[in-house]
C-alpha cells in the first residue's frame, strides 16, 4: 500500500505543481500587450468610438427592420451590410491605426521609450506588443459589429461567402495600416519632422479609409461567385495580399532597426526581410508564369516594377551610417551583407537587382511570343541598368566631398530624388531648345523615364525598335562604371570611419 503510494507520488507531481496552460501562456505573453489593452479600453477615445459605432449600427438595424416589414420580401442585405461595414471601417481603417501611431509617438515625445527599453523586451518585441494590442482592440470593435453584419445576411441580397471575403480582406488591410502607422512613428526625431509625418499620415489614412470602403462596396455588389470567376481579379487580389504581407514585414523590421542601439546588429532583420521579399516574389512570379504562361510584356513590367522598388528601398539601405561597433566588426566578412554598413547594404541591393533581372530574363525566355517582341527584351534589360545608375550616382556625388554634411544619409537620399528628377526633366528641355524631338533617343539616353519608354517602344508596322543593343550597352557601361566607383567610395569612407 505504501509502496504503491510512493510510486504514484514519484511518478506524478502534485496538481498544484503543474503549470497550468493559462499560466504558461501568461508568462510568455508580451506584457506590453496587457498594458496597452488595459490603457486603451480605459481611454475616452475607445468608449466614444465604441458607443457611437454601436449607436449607428442600432439605428441602421431599426431602419432595416422597418424597411423589411414595409417591402415584404427584403433584398436589401448588401446595402445594409455596406452601411454596417462603414461603421466598422471608420474605426478599423482610421481610428485604430492613428491610435497606434499616437501611442508610439507619445512614448518618444515624453521620453518614456527609454523606460520600455530598460524592461529588456527589445525594440522588436515592443513594436510587436504595440501592434498586437491595437489588433486586440480592433477585435473588440469587430465582435460588437459582428451580429449586425450577420443580420444583413438574413435581409437577403448578399451571401455569406461574400461577407467572409470582405471581412478577411478588411482584416488584412487593418493589419497593414496598423504596421504602417507604427513604422511612421519612428521616422522623425525633430519636432518639425514629426509634424510633417503626422500630416502625411493623416492624409494617407483618410485615403486608405476611402479605398477600403470603395473596395468593400465593389466586393459586396459583385458577389463572390462573380469575383471567383474573374481570374484577373483573383490574380490582383492575391498580388495585393502578397504586397501587404511583404511590405508590412519590411516596414516592421525597418521600424525595429531604427529603434535599436548602434551596438546591435540592427540591420539584420530589415535586410533579411528585403532579401526574402525579392526571393519569394521571384518564386511566386515564376509559379504564376508556369500556370498562366504570361506574355513577354509582363516580364518587362515585372522588371520595371521590381527595379523601381529596389532602387527606392535600396537608397535607404545603402545610406547606413559608416562604421559599426567593434564587437560587430570582428565577426564581419565580405559576404556579411546583412550586417550594418553602407557598403554592405549597397552590395546587397546590387545583387538583388541582378537577381531580379535574371528572373525576369528567364521568364522572358519561357514566353511563347519572345521571337516577335524584341523591344520587350530591351526594356527588360534597361530597367536594372537605370536602377543601378541612379542608385550609385547620389552615393558617389554625396560621398566624394570630405564634408560630413553632404555625406549624411538624409542628404544622400534627397540627392537620389533630386538627381532622378533633374535627369528626367532636363534632357527633353535641352532637346526641344536645340530643335529636336523631346523624346530624342540620344538626348534621353540616360533619362530614367523617357529613356525607359524609348527602350520599350516598338513600331509593329515596320517591326523595328526605337533603340538598339548598342545604346543599351552604353547605358550598361555607364551604370557599371558608376556602380564600381560608388562601391570604392563607400569602402574608403568606411575605412576612414573605423580608423578614426
Amino acid at each position: 500500500m505504501s509502496a504503491t503510494a510512493t510510486d504514484t507520488a514519484g511518478s506524478a507531481p502534485p496538481r498544484e505543481a503543474r503549470p497550468r496552460l493559462l499560466e504558461r501562456l501568461g508568462d510568455r505573453l508580451n506584457p506590453l500587450v496587457v498594458k496597452e489593452v488595459r490603457q486603451g479600453i480605459r481611454s475616452r477615445v475607445f468608449w466614444a468610438s465604441f458607443g457611437l459605432m454601436l449607436l449607428a449600427c442600432l439605428i441602421l438595424s431599426m431602419v432595416a427592420y422597418a424597411s423589411s416589414q414595409d417591402s415584404g420580401l427584403s433584398t436589401q442585405g448588401k446595402d445594409f451590410f455596406f452601411a454596417f461595414f462603414i461603421c466598422l471601417g471608420v474605426v478599423h481603417f482610421f481610428i485604430i491605426p492613428y491610435s497606434a501611431y499616437r501611442s508610439l509617438a507619445r512614448e518618444r515625445e515624453d521620453e518614456t521609450w527609454v523606460l520600455l527599453i530598460l524592461t529588456g523586451l527589445g525594440p522588436r518585441r515592443i513594436l510587436l506588443g504595440k501592434v498586437a494590442s491595437f489588433l486586440v482592440q480592433a477585435g473588440l470593435y469587430a465582435s460588437a459589429v459582428g451580429p449586425f453584419l450577420l443580420f444583413s445576411y438574413y435581409l437577403n441580397g448578399i451571401d455569406l461567402p461574400t461577407i467572409l471575403i470582405v471581412l478577411g480582406l478588411g482584416a488584412s488591410w487593418l493589419l497593414f495600416l496598423t504596421v504602417v502607422a507604427v513604422a511612421a512613428a519612428t521616422l522623425a526625431d525633430a519636432r518639425m519632422g514629426r509634424a510633417l509625418v503626422h500630416l502625411v499620415l493623416l492624409a494617407g489614412l483618410l485615403l486608405s479609409l476611402v479605398y477600403g470602403l470603395m473596395s468593400a462596396f465593389v466586393l459586396s455588389e459583385q458577389g463572390y461567385r462573380f469575383l471567383t470567376r474573374d481570374k484577373e481579379f483573383v490574380v490582383f487580389a492575391c498580388s495585393f495580399l502578397w504586397a501587404m504581407l511583404t511590405y508590412g514585414w519590411l516596414l516592421f523590421e525597418t521600424a525595429a532597426a531604427r529603434l535599436s542601439l548602434s551596438t546591435e546588429n540592427y540591420t539584420f532583420g530589415a535586410r533579411l526581410a528585403l532579401a526574402l521579399q525579392m526571393l519569394l516574389s521571384g518564386v511566386v512570379l515564376a509559379g504564376l508564369w508556369m500556370v498562366k504562361n504570361l506574355s513577354t510584356d509582363m516580364a518587362t513590367v515585372s522588371s520595371i516594377l521590381g527595379c523601381l522598388h529596389l532602387s527606392v528601398t535600396g537608397i535607404f539601405v545603402a545610406t547606413d551610417v559608416d562604421g559599426q561597433a567593434r564587437a560587430l566588426r570582428a565577426a564581419t566578412r565580405p559576404w556579411s551583407l546583412l550586417r550594418p554598413g553602407a557598403v554592405r547594404g549597397f552590395r546587397l541591393v546590387t545583387l538583388l537587382l541582378l537577381f531580379w533581372a535574371g528572373v525576369c530574363f528567364a521568364l522572358y525566355s519561357l514566353s511563347l511570343d519572345r521571337i516577335t517582341s524584341g523591344a520587350h527584351l530591351l526594356g527588360l534589360l534597361a530597367a536594372p541598368a537605370y536602377a543601378l545608375l541612379f542608385l550609385s550616382l547620389p552615393l558617389l556625388v554625396g560621398r566624394l566631398p570630405r564634408s560630413d554634411r553632404l555625406a549624411s544619409p538624409a542628404v544622400v537620399r534627397v540627392l537620389f530624388f533630386a538627381l532622378a528628377g533633374l535627369a528626367g526633366a532636363l534632357p527633353p528641355l535641352v532637346a526641344v531648345l536645340l530643335g529636336q524631338h523631346a523624346d530624342d533617343p540620344l538626348f534621353n539616353l540616360l533619362n530614367p523615364f523617357v529613356g525607359m519608354a524609348n527602350f520599350s517602344d516598338y513600331d509593329y508596322s515596320t517591326n523595328e525598335s526605337k533603340m538598339s543593343l548598342g545604346l543599351l550597352a552604353c547605358v550598361w557601361l555607364v551604370a557599371v562604371l558608376t556602380t564600381f566607383a560608388a562601391d570604392r567610395t563607400l569602402v574608403e569612407r568606411e575605412r576612414r570611419a573605423h580608423a578614426s
